[in-house]
């Protein structure tokens, strides 16, 4: 019951002495499990376009690295712009940076290291790798640091911070082929997507803090939370999942027809992502520990096998749908 009241009040006890443990907690290497949205790239531009890297593997590790370094950055100053709005979350509050007295030079000087290594990989790999982890470094600003601060203002925040999905796309396309960008109908259904998982976040949030502390503690914690209400949440869901599952319509048509098998699956894995926002205490909440949910994963593998299946069979009949034709009465 005190650490709730401390969270309601917006009170924290003194605060401990920092290790160098706890600046390395505030980059959330454990959020690594994310940079699985760079696989997809990796697998599409290798279907479509081919290996154009000469140097294949050093460009994968290189790649890898401009990503890990880059987010970890952004978590950074993340964590610790966001401190005195964590203290009001039911279990953000109990982050390192909340219970810690850090000292903001280091933080910086942290975030500024972990920029530049990025960036320096990201130049060793390619030049295209390097503008996308730029845009990758930039986001993070403007996501976390005033006057943007984009998260603090209703649906520009799910907007903002989904936009790193499609840079972990090209991030994985670059590693095969830096000459070239992904179709901008991947990258839209890319960015739609993560829309929706954000978006799902945010609606699990509301719905578990509001009805256990009210909405005042949930906007003290962010500021956008003001400009939402559960319904429009929920709507604003539907549309990134509808605007997602288009373009990736178009895509998967203009490319190769039979790739619309995976359709259904993917349908089924907006709608069991859904359904966990709507679940108390949900990972939905945690996009990392996603792995910890079997249905989840099941509908992922289907997904993944059906996808192979579907970029070594023919199936001449799935042209039909896009002729155009008419159903005779006749």
């Amino acid at each position: 019951m005190a650490g709730e009241s401390a969270v309601l009040t917006g009170e924290t006890s003194g605060k401990g002495s920092p290790a160098l443990v706890d600046y390395l907690r505030i980059a959330r290497l454990d959020h690594a499990t994310k940079h699985v949205f760079i696989v997809p790239g990796v697998a599409l531009a290798f279907l479509l376009r081919g290996i154009h890297e000469d140097s294949f593997i050093a460009a994968l590790v290189l790649g890898s690295l401009t990503a890990l370094l880059i987010a970890s950055a952004n978590y950074t100053i993340n964590e610790w712009l966001d401190r005195e709005f964590d203290r009001h979350h039911p279990t953000k509050s109990a982050r390192t940076a909340v219970n810690v007295e850090l000292d903001g030079r280091l933080v910086a000087l942290q975030w500024a290291a972990l920029v530049v290594v990025g960036l320096a990989c990201a130049w060793l790999a390619s030049e295209t790798m390097f503008w996308v982890g730029l845009a990758f470094a930039a986001q993070g600003i403007v996501y976390n640091v005033r006057p943007f601060r984009s998260k603090d203002r209703a649906f520009l925040d799910v907007i903002s911070e989904s936009v790193n999905n499609p840079l972990r796309l090209m991030i994985g396309w670059a590693m095969v082929d830096p000459t070239t960008l992904p179709p901008s109908s991947i990258i839209l259904s890319y960015w739609l997507g993560g829309a929706f998982l954000m978006g799902a976040k945010r609606l699990s949030e509301y719905r578990e803090i509001v009805a256990s502390h009210g909405k005042d503690l949930l906007v003290r914690y962010r500021a956008s939370f003001a400009g939402y209400t559960e319904i429009t949440l929920t709507v604003a869901c539907l549309v990134y999942a509808v605007l997602s599952s288009f373009f990736i319509a178009v895509f998967l048509i203009k490319y190769r027809v039979e790739y619309l098998l995976v359709m259904p699956l993917i349908t089924a894995l907006f709608a069991e992502y859904m359904g966990l926002s709507m679940v108390p205490g949900s990972t939905a909440q945690q996009p990392e520990k996603l792995f910890r949910e079997k249905r989840l994963i099941v509908i992922v593998v289907l997904l993944t096998l059906t996808f192979g299946v579907a970029t070594i069979v023919d199936l001449p009949f799935l042209e039909k749908l896009t002729d155009q034709r008419f159903i005779s009465l006749e």
